[in-house]
């Protein structure tokens, strides 16, 4: 615990002890009298505690009900242990101008002030346009134009200012001692309501039926994947064709090895399959394909009325197109 805050702690419990007594020892005292003692009391304990933040709200409040020089010693004290220096410089000087100069802690005070005031600058603040709600660290210092430079505590200062309707502006400033900077800050234009009606949602939402923006890609695709198919059974066709040649002449041949028969016909039984295979996925892709083709093809009439149908039958080892129009 350093020294300022010993000092403070003895001060402010010896000042709480009449104050904390007022309504018991006189029975005219009102209430706010009554709830100012317990604020104090208890901003004694927390600042006793270093809890200098919660202490100062308390010592406010206490004031705010009983105003009291002793009282307003205390807040400045706490803003002092809170390195906020510009705040205690201001307090202190309210001090000044309600203690009596004979008061116990007047010349301290004094040279309180002396140290305070080389650690304060000063932010002199416009903003275009005018109008605009003006923090420093959010704390609110009024509304521009304001009518004087706000002081403020040396360091790195926040200044934040905003308006209805315009988005706010923050701006970050480095003030040392006496310095007196200038800040400008210009708010962004107000945003233009629209000037279209709003329109009332609608309780039947009609459904677009036409085809996606992304059928003739997918058409375009289902053919290309149809030739490659086809193409791919072509040729494992004519591989099956060739082992199939390979295997008959194995066979007419003599002397044959098992071996060399069972190979020939392993591969033509494989080539055979996967040339099958193709083939049914080369029939069901382009037959998917030409049927969307033509359901695309024949949109705009079956719009106007039509009510001609296509449909794709497939069958064992057949496939067929049907339609009506």
């Amino acid at each position: 615990m350093n020294t300022r805050r010993r000092r403070l702690v003895h001060i402010v419990l010896a000042l709480a002890l009449p104050l904390a007594l007022l309504p018991v020892n006189n029975a005219s005292a009102d209430e706010g009298a009554h709830e100012a003692g317990k604020h104090f009391q208890r901003a004694v304990a927390l600042y006793g505690e270093a809890d200098y933040r919660a202490a100062l709200v308390e010592f406010r409040r206490a004031y705010a009900l009983s105003p009291n020089a002793a009282v307003l010693y205390n807040v400045g004290e706490a803003e002092y242990q809170l390195q906020d220096y510009a705040g205690a410089l201001q307090t202190f000087e309210h001090y000044l101008t309600e203690s009596s100069p004979s008061d116990a802690h007047h010349t301290e005070v004094e040279a309180n002030v002396d140290v305070l005031r080389a650690r304060v600058g000063r932010l002199t603040i416009t903003t275009s346009p005018p109008g605009a709600d003006v923090t420093v660290d959010d704390q609110s210092v009024g509304k521009t134009p304001l009518e004087k430079s706000v002081l403020v505590s040396i360091g790195h200062r926040r200044v934040t200012t905003s308006m209805p309707g315009r988005l706010p502006v923050t701006r970050y400033v480095d003030v040392a001692a006496d310095d007196n900077v200038a800040v400008s800050l210009q708010l962004p234009p107000q945003s233009e309501p629209s000037s279209a009606p709003p329109v009332a949602p609608s309780s039947a939402t009609p459904v677009d039926m036409r085809p996606s923006h992304t059928g003739p890609a997918l058409r375009t695709a289902g053919w290309i994947t149809t030739g490659t198919l086809a193409a791919g059974a072509i040729s494992f066709g004519l591989l099956a064709l060739k082992e199939s040649n390979a295997l008959k002449t194995a066979r007419d041949s003599f002397p044959t090895s098992s071996a060399t028969l069972q190979h020939d016909a392993a591969a033509t039984q494989t080539y055979s399959a996967v040339a099958d295979a193709l083939t049914a996925a080369t029939l069901v892709i382009g037959g998917l394909t030409l049927f969307s083709t033509l359901t695309s093809t024949s949109s705009s009439g079956t719009q106007r009325g039509s009510t001609g149908t296509t449909r794709i039958v497939l069958g064992p080892g057949a496939a067929r197109l049907e339609g009506t129009f």
